[in-house]
């Protein structure tokens, strides 16, 4: 091999991890690029997803996300992972928040967003760390504030609702805001044999706690069932439903 040959070659190896970060930049941004030019700034019969902090305004996470997946290796709670086409085939791969990957009643290893209160002071490492700022909190804006979505009870598949007391999603609420904050409370049923819990919405700020823990669509529990009974939706979806 002649020297200036060597000499590309070792000048390839020295480079060649910053030359993967700019094709994956590139190419990321390059197929955003075409799916905004296919379809807009939305698609039709999109599902809308409870997105991490910062990235509430759906547009401007659509047009500055480039799929690079650095968010969902920064969350320390790992409830961050990218959204799937049958949610939209324009949000495909961009972050989204899932609290039903954690055990049913791992009261012990609860999963939710806490804003990476303990891991990182109250920062959220996923903004830190997006190299667009598609995960951005707005100016002024206190990020313990942020509404990441709104749980929703389904009394149809929930266990206090259909066979007794259960007390999963309270504690859990607990365990994650507090009393003084909890948005999950109880009240008695008609017949006075049991307590139900309920969702205060002006409460919640959708971190999952809930949602993590929700023991409805374990063996035997509820049949068929295909998500928890209590679930965290993203304020856009609720307005659509109704």
């Amino acid at each position: 091999m002649a020297a200036s040959d060597a000499g590309m070659v070792r000048e390839d190896e020295v480079h060649g991890s910053a030359g993967v970060d700019r094709r994956t930049l590139l190419i990321g941004a390059g197929s955003t690029a075409v799916l905004l030019g296919v379809g807009g700034l939305r698609y039709v019969g999109s599902v809308p997803q409870v997105r991490p902090p910062g990235g509430q305004d759906e547009d401007h996470l659509i047009a500055a996300c480039i799929r690079c997946n650095r968010c969902v290796e920064a969350c320390p709670m790992q409830v961050i992972v990218p959204s799937r086409i049958e949610y939209g085939i324009l949000g495909m791969r961009t972050p989204r928040l899932e609290f039903s990957e954690n055990p049913p009643g791992d009261m012990d290893g609860i999963a939710f967003c806490d804003f990476c209160a303990e891991a990182n002071d109250g920062v959220p490492l996923c903004v830190q760390v997006c190299p667009t700022e598609a995960l951005k909190v707005p100016e002024g804006e206190v990020v313990e504030d942020t509404i990441l979505g709104v749980a929703e009870l389904d009394k149809d598949l929930c266990m206090a609702y259909r066979s007794g007391f259960c007390a999963f999603c309270h504690d859990a609420c607990i365990e994650a805001r507090g009393e003084e904050a909890a948005a999950i409370y109880y009240v008695g049923s008609e017949d006075g044999t049991s307590m139900l819990p309920v969702v205060d919405a002006e409460r919640c700020n959708g971190c999952g706690a809930c949602e993590s823990v929700c023991v409805s669509i374990q063996d035997g529990s509820v049949v068929n069932a295909k998500e928890r009974a209590i679930v965290v939706r993203s304020l856009e979806y609720l307005e659509v439903a109704e």
